[in-house]
């Protein structure tokens, strides 16, 4: 016996030594088997968590794929920017209130009543913001906290997921949980049903506080007038200093310039860029019947202001611009004094009649908000409290997945034309059921992705290699954000000119549902599954306008390659006629949505209520199909990787992080009404808190 212990010991020490030479060897390994750059990591993603598996491909090779899921520091950042934007906004309106200068009482107490709740939001975002800065830890919310006031304006458990093949492909998706407002709940339904019922009765209101009906493009029109106001005014007063200051030095050329310049900002007829076209732009909404008219109920003398004097005054702009033509084209002028003595009297009157038309335009305009305002108190003033909370948690995925697929195509010259050509599609990808409160979530859902258009991007040079200097930058209001990603020197000087010039870039926006769960089920057999139709039927005519707008811009060379043979085009025929179809938990809608949208060069996101248990099944069941369909994973072995992802992969990682348990938030009946494909394996799921 004494020898065969011996023998045993010996084998025992000589298993170790093997072990530990292979942890050794190990990262090396996996250095030479996957390029860097796949998994280089951008500056707001931390936390990375990694996993490699070896499949057996269809000629009985092994193939060798490592998955890589990070967290997101914009989870955080987005949404303090947001606020912070958000809270000066709202100031900026208090004021323009206040300068409307004194009202008839009726108007003065609506004024009163509209500040005040515009104080309580701000009170209250400044709070959330406050909180927001103190809080360190991790990079994102669990979805155990969707329900926290103070974390409300943060989206739910949002992570990058990057799987890669050894070779030169990699593919992404980010993982979030829906844009909802989990905070203030789903009694009476989501965003889209709140707003549709918000207008209607709206109407009805503007009657009882004697005021005008405005849609929300009348009242969206009238904040963009604002907004160019407050842009050109002082640069049309920097011009015309600028003229006099070259008549002063007798430069002709100089002269010239300005002039032509300030020509072009006083311009009388194109759209709402000019002084002159705002007073127009007010004319037409006096034309279409809702700007402000005289009224029996009192209304200020402001608003009993003849049009036809800001029209002699918008005149007198033009006759001015003429004058200054003339005046520098005589050839008696050519004494540098005289040139200023003749242009200062005309710059002077110049400003002037700026001066008298931006302060009618800007109180007619803050009073059409104010009409608005009042008729919307409480009610659209909690609404655009929730359109806040539900837009920051999109913006921040939004901006997490374009830094993502920014950084992954810079060397990419196809995806450059393409991204400042005609710009990305962003494909969100939900899980959600049309049943209970999860239909709630899709209405906030629907709107937050839709409220995106609103958003462009632009790339910026980065102060330094600093990770500070290379974190994204929000601006603007509410009708109109852009999002400034800065990128270090080198990189930045490699970029096509029309990116490096500040050229704005185009997202796209688009929604796909479909409800897989047991909910779903009741759904379909007892409940209304018309706004999932809906849904999917209106986004897939923005993402077949995206691909024909693509079509005839760019080159479809510029597009990712792949194995299958189905073109583009049919794979939108075969999706155009499944969104139509009436087919209970139709899922192949999701399959062939994502797979357009990789051939589209697009930003993947797939959501579901956290992000963690539905949202798994999809993730590692497209990485099954990606490992299938391009890089020849032996089909006898898909389920088998199927399931080893989501036993021991990135997803069941993240579902550790959130709850601290390494189940998924499913039991044996929930699973039997889900899809075949989306079921976990055994001993993976269990009754948990989620």
């Amino acid at each position: 016996q004494l020898p065969l212990l011996d023998t045993l010991r010996i084998t025992i020490c000589k298993i170790c030594m093997s072990l530990n030479t292979l942890e050794e060897l190990l990262p090396a390994m996996c250095s030479d088997c996957f390029c860097s750059k796949a998994f280089c990591l951008p500056p707001v993603f931390e936390n990375p968590v990694c996993k490699v598996y070896r499949f057996q491909t269809v000629d009985n090779d092994w193939m060798t794929v490592r998955e890589q899921m990070t967290e997101c520091t914009l989870s955080f950042s987005i949404p303090r920017q947001l606020l912070a934007l958000y809270v000066q906004e709202d100031m900026g309106s208090i004021e323009e209130l206040k300068n409307l200068g004194e009202l008839s009482p009726h108007w003065d107490n609506l004024r009163k009543e509209v500040i005040a709740h515009y104080g309580q939001v701000i009170s209250s975002y400044q709070e959330t913001l406050g909180e927001l800065t103190k809080l360190t830890g991790p990079s994102f919310k669990p979805s155990c906290c969707k329900g926290q006031k103070y974390l409300e304006f943060v989206p739910i458990n949002l992570h990058t997921q990057r799987m890669h093949d050894g070779g030169n492909a990699f593919y992404d998706v980010i993982t979030v949980g829906a844009p909802a407002a989990h905070f203030q709940g789903f009694k009476n339904g989501g965003l889209q049903r709140l707003l549709s019922r918000y207008e209607t009765e709206k109407k009805n209101f503007s009657t009882a506080y004697q005021c005008i009906y405005f849609s929300p493009g009348d009242t969206s029109k009238a904040r963009e007038v604002l907004a160019n106001i407050g842009q050109l005014q002082p640069l049309i007063l920097v011009l015309a200093d600028r003229l006099l200051e070259a008549a002063q030095h007798g430069c002709l050329d100089p002269l010239k310039e300005a002039l032509q310049t300030l020509s072009d900002k006083v311009r009388p007829h194109p759209p709402h860029s000019h002084p002159v076209s705002v007073i127009k732009g007010i004319g037409r909404f006096k034309n279409d019947g809702s700007i402000v008219k005289p009224r029996v109920c009192g209304l200020i003398t402001l608003h009993r202001v003849h049009w036809n004097s800001l029209w002699r005054k918008a005149s007198a702009i033009n006759k001015c611009k003429c004058k200054l033509k003339t005046l520098l084209c005589s050839s008696s002028l050519c004494i540098p004094g005289e040139w200023q003595e003749k242009l200062y009297p005309l710059v002077i009157t110049l400003k002037d009649c700026v001066a008298e038309v931006v302060d009618h335009a800007t109180k007619s305009m803050a009073f059409v908000l104010l009409q608005e305002a009042a008729c919307s108190i409480p009610q659209g003033l909690l609404l655009k409290q929730r359109r806040d909370v539900v837009f920051s948690q999109a913006l921040a995925a939004l901006t997490c997945g374009f830094v993502m697929k920014l950084y992954a195509g810079l060397e990419d010259k196809g995806f450059l034309q393409q991204l400042h050509t005609v710009g990305l599609v962003a494909q969100f990808e939900s899980l959600l059921s049309t049943y209970s409160e999860e239909i709630g979530m899709l209405e906030d859902m629907e709107v937050g992705i839709s409220d995106l258009q609103r958003v462009t991007f632009r790339i910026t040079e980065a102060e330094s290699q600093d990770p500070a200097h290379l974190q994204p930058v929000v601006s603007g209001r509410r009708d109109h954000y852009t999002v400034e990603v800065p990128l270090p020197h080198e990189t930045f000087e490699a970029l096509p000119d029309e990116i490096r010039e500040g050229k704005p870039l185009q997202v796209y926006p688009v929604l796909f549902n479909v409800g897989i769960n047991e909910q779903q089920t009741i759904a379909e057999r007892f409940g209304d599954i018309s706004l999932q139709e809906r849904i999917n039927q209106k986004n897939f005519e923005i993402l077949d306008g995206y691909y024909k707008s693509l079509s005839d811009k760019v080159p479809l060379e510029c597009l990712p390659c792949s194995q299958t043979q189905t073109d583009l085009k049919e794979l939108l025929e075969t999706l155009g006629q499944n969104v139509v179809t009436k087919k209970r938990k139709n899922v192949e809608i999701l399959w062939l949505a994502g797979t357009i949208c990789r051939r589209l060069n697009g930003i993947r996101f797939t959501s579901c209520k956290s992000a963690k248990d539905r949202t798994s099944m999809s993730v590692t069941l497209e990485q099954c199909a990606l490992l299938r369909d391009e890089h020849h994973l032996n089909k006898d072995y898909f389920i088998r990787a199927l399931d080893c992802m989501r036993r021991e992969g990135c997803r069941i990682e993240n579902v550790q992080k959130n709850i601290r348990c390494r189940k998924y938030a499913f039991n044996m009946l929930q699973l039997m009404a889900f899809p075949k494909c989306y079921r976990p394996p055994e001993g993976t799921y269990g009754r948990v808190d989620s």
